[in-house]
């Protein structure tokens, strides 16, 4: 890896922390890098239990640029692979469906099973040294957990089980399984896929960024709590009537790009998907639970959601101009409101340094 991708200096207690500099939001160079170095050994939420119920029912997705397509096996297993066929890269599937009962390339015709063992390759069968036998879809690590399906691309993704420890019990008695998914929102924002995490993982812009947003949580109570691979931001919940109910707001960031927005009765997944050095998009799904409050909810809710994330795309794209302006030095972090920042930024820092990052 180029000199100028490294990592600016050794790991920093947040008290004396710098923001990274400018040049880790640009270029084509970076980007490819964070795919192979932060993305791919990932976990990445896919799909919804219910969209996977029975045998033969398949989502398709995609993570840092490969094509995942998941399916539930006639044994009830799910697995993922890549959906790519192992004769000329054809798709195995164009979208999502139910009750396949195999997995036939769009491209030429050859056909796998639902476990990805290849069945037919179509005049194929006098080719010497060709056996049907010999070839599988390569496996991708699937878990589910809460009623979300996630998939890693990278055998070196750490354990589920570590990324998300802790948050069940957190939220308790708030149940994620039991919510309903509603609808699916997207956001596409002119700005690098880390300036719209940088802006997530703190609270220090609630008050001059979202006025609506600051009247809902009690910011003298805004908490940041850091774990080994995610940040919790919470606060109580007030002048909420008729909206959420009583109780709290916890929005969870778990590296590098999924964000767990849980309030009184509903659960908005966020995934930030980097379309460009300087574009992402925003993918909101939204659960809901089956309650008495339930469609006053549902409807007092997508018009306050658009009118945050309104709110943070303005300012968003505003900051990459800056970065990019040419005018911009790191400034030192606030550790009472940044230390999410701190806690996002030293993870990359790490992934850079990684062999994924070095080999660049």
């Amino acid at each position: 890896m180029p000199d100028a991708m490294h990592p600016d200096g050794a790991a920093e207690d947040l008290n004396h922390a710098r923001a990274l500099p400018a040049r880790y939001y640009v270029g084509a160079d970076m980007l490819a890098m964070e795919r192979r170095a932060v993305f791919a050994p990932s976990w990445q939420p896919l799909a919804h239990r219910e969209q996977l119920a029975g045998p033969g029912d398949h989502v398709i997705g995609e993570i840092a640029g490969v094509p995942v397509l998941l399916v539930r096996g006639k044994d009830g297993v799910l697995r993922a692979f890549p959906n790519v066929c192992r004769h000329r890269a054809g798709p195995l599937a164009l979208c999502n469906g139910q009750g396949a009962r195999s997995l036939q390339c769009k491209y030429h015709g050859w056909t796998y099973t639902l476990e990805g063992q290849l069945r037919s390759a179509p005049e194929m069968q006098d080719v010497p040294g060709f056996k049907v036998e010999d070839i599988r879809l390569p496996p991708l690590l699937v878990h589910e957990w809460q009623g979300l399906v996630f998939v890693a691309l990278s055998n070196d993704a750490p354990e589920f089980a570590e990324v998300y420890a802790g948050i069940s019990e957190h939220i308790a008695p708030i149940d994620l399984a039991a919510m309903r998914y509603l609808r699916t929102v997207s956001y596409d924002v002119n700005c690098n896929w880390k300036v719209y995490v940088d802006n997530y993982v703190e609270g220090y812009h609630l008050p001059h960024v979202h006025p609506g947003l600051n009247k809902l949580l009690d910011y003298r109570a805004y908490d940041t709590v850091l774990a080994p691979w995610y940040s919790l931001q919470s606060s109580p919940l007030r002048n909420n009537a008729g909206l959420y109910g009583d109780g709290g707001a916890f929005y969870y960031f778990i590296y590098p790009n999924v964000m767990l927005n849980i309030l009184p009765g509903r659960l908005q997944t966020n995934r930030i998907l980097p379309l460009g050095p300087d574009r992402c998009r925003i993918v909101f799904d939204y659960y809901y639970a089956q309650d008495a409050q339930a469609q006053a909810r549902i409807a007092a809710d997508q018009d306050f959601s658009d009118e945050v994330q309104n709110e943070d795309i303005a300012i968003c794209e505003s900051v990459q101009k800056g970065l990019a302006s040419g005018f911009y030095a790191p400034g030192r972090l606030c550790p009472r409101r940044e230390g999410g920042v701190w806690h996002f930024q030293q993870l990359l820092r790490a992934a850079y340094a990684g062999p994924a990052g070095e080999s660049a």
